[in-house]
């Protein structure tokens, strides 16, 4: 089965032909040169594909696409804000090594224990927060200086100290 990863949002329409802002988490610019497709929501847990006219540069977070059969800006303002979604092997080309998006896929790891792994991450300005799913509801656990003990990127896993009793409102 197919993996996909959020990277982030259509924020807004763009022109009059159809263009959106896409507001990304991956960690660098980008004009998703040689990407074709995208995944958008349209409800939960369903995602469509979109095909990727042209893109190009707006900013560090920000990059202006053109979407096949998406002509006029009505159309275009239907998709905000919806979410975006790429399939793990475009992330795994498009995501910056060092960005925090990067640990999408890893498992947080406490005392020996495997936690879950990483659905979401929500950068914040002291630390980032990860999305896991523990005994079946989300969880968000903090990671910062303080509590992360080590990254193993061959093994995808990330050894965490989680304060006493912060899974315990999870589950």
């Amino acid at each position: 089965m197919q993996q996909y990863f959020k990277i982030g949002k259509l924020a807004a329409s763009s022109g009059l032909k159809g263009h959106l802002v896409l507001q990304h988490s991956l960690g660098k610019k980008t004009s998703l040169k040689g990407l074709e497709t995208i995944f958008i929501e349209e409800k939960k847990d369903s995602l469509l594909p979109y095909f990727i006219e042209s893109a190009k540069i707006k900013n560090d977070s920000e990059t202006i696409i053109k979407l096949e059969g998406i002509d006029v800006v009505e159309v275009a303002r239907k998709l905000t804000p919806k979410t975006v979604w790429l399939n793990a092997e475009d992330f795994n080309k498009f995501s910056a090594k060092s960005s925090p998006i990067a640990l999408l896929g890893f498992h947080l790891v406490s005392d020996d224990t495997d936690l879950g792994e990483i659905i979401e991450v929500i950068e914040q300005p002291h630390q980032v927060l990860c999305t896991i799913l523990y005994k079946g509801n989300e969880a968000m656990i903090p990671v910062h200086d303080e509590n992360l003990l080590e990254v193993d990127k061959k093994s995808k896993k990330i050894f965490v100290d989680i304060p006493d009793g912060l899974l315990d409102i999870y589950g």
